[in-house]
């Protein structure tokens, strides 16, 4: 660990403050991601590891996409562990939980692409089999957190100061907590069908919970942040800025190569375990209840295929022309870039909008 050995052992004061960190993480990240692409995707063609793309999705799907690389998640994880590892504090409990559930979730997703590639169908993992393992890795986070930490167990409301009205659910956290863990890693799972699609609400949900992680956790000059903002504080969650610098920078360098005409896919240990991160990152920042406006893009993913599936078992007819909502405007008309980036407009406001609830209040 470079901070522990440059601060601690050095005594370089430069290396004590979380934003100096977040700096060299991004940087760090982002570096490393795009330098190791190339290498990953010609390392992942030569072993043919290909995409599996379903026969029934929008019309010229398959012929673009089957056998693009796939698993290039594999790489946005180890790109955002490495800087983490190397500038954050690693004594901090808050960053061991993120850990445990973005690793945990990768290796459930992991297993699931592998299962797809080398069975070459698209079914991989059951759904209750994956449910399972993310409910597993997920439990154990969240008791970790909860022994770890003197963890606050009420519900911070938007718009709220938590003097005037933060309700406390005690035990009923666990699977509050689970919930948001399992509802956010596959809203994001849903949201990743087509290039950048997911990567990029991805990073700016990273970068809105860097900012968050900041302000709930730092004291400027003897201000603490958090009272003059009126939102939680939670001393020590500061150091979670580091790791959502890495994810930011490891999630650009990925969009390097996964930009349409996408080179590489992310892959179900991509898409399972940056959700299953930003539910983390929720949870350690008390931001549960906000993380539903800030993923409001991938919340409409989820509750499209939802509400398809629903309507359908009921009335045989469909709401929408396809479900994940994005298939639906691809079917209605709208080229792929043209669907990617007005999503990603979306995500940008979407995170504005969930910023704005610090002052709001």
């Amino acid at each position: 660990m470079l901070y522990w050995l440059l601060f601690h052992e050095l005594g370089i004061n430069f290396f004590r403050y979380p934003s100096s960190r977040v700096i060299l993480s991004a940087l760090f990240s982002l570096l490393l991601s795009i330098r190791l692409g190339p290498i990953f995707i010609r390392w992942l063609r030569r072993i043919k590891i290909g995409q599996e793309v379903r026969e029934n999705g929008p019309s010229g799907h398959k012929e673009r996409k089957q056998g693009t690389p796939t698993m290039g998640g594999t790489l946005i994880l180890f790109c955002a562990t490495v800087p983490t590892l190397l500038w954050a504090d690693m004594t901090n409990r808050y960053v061991w939980f993120v850990l445990i559930v973005l690793l945990g979730y990768g290796l459930v997703g992991f297993i699931d692409d592998y299962r797809k590639v080398a069975l070459k169908n698209t079914d991989g993992l059951s759904g209750r089999q994956k449910l399972l393992s993310q409910a597993v890795f997920g439990t154990v986070a969240l008791l970790f957190l909860f022994w770890a930490t003197p963890f606050d167990y009420t519900l911070a409301l938007p718009f709220v100061k938590p003097v005037t009205y933060s309700p406390d659910i005690g035990w009923m956290y666990l699977p509050f907590g689970l919930l948001v863990l399992l509802g956010t890693s596959n809203a994001v799972n849903l949201t990743d069908g087509l290039d950048g699609l997911a990567i990029v609400p991805t990073v700016i949900s990273a970068g809105v919970f860097l900012v968050l992680a900041y302000a709930s956790g730092s004291t400027l000059s003897g201000l603490n942040l958090a009272d003059y903002l009126g939102i939680p504080h939670t001393p020590g969650v500061a150091e979670l800025a580091v790791l959502c610098a890495g994810l930011c920078g490891a999630g650009l360098g990925f969009l390097w190569y996964n930009a349409h005409p996408a080179e590489v896919f992310m892959g179900d240990v991509g898409s399972l375990a940056l959700g299953g991160g930003l539910g983390a990152l929720a949870i350690a920042t008390k931001n549960e209840i906000v993380s539903m406006i800030v993923h409001g893009v991938f919340l409409a993913e989820a509750v499209s295929v939802i509400l398809q599936v629903a309507f359908f078992k009921f009335t045989k007819k469909r709401i929408f022309r396809m479900a994940p909502l994005h298939h639906h405007f691809e079917l209605a008309g709208w080229p792929e870039p043209k669907v990617i980036v007005r999503f990603w407009i979306v995500a940008i406001l979407l995170a504005l909008a969930g910023l704005a609830t610090l002052k709001v209040r």
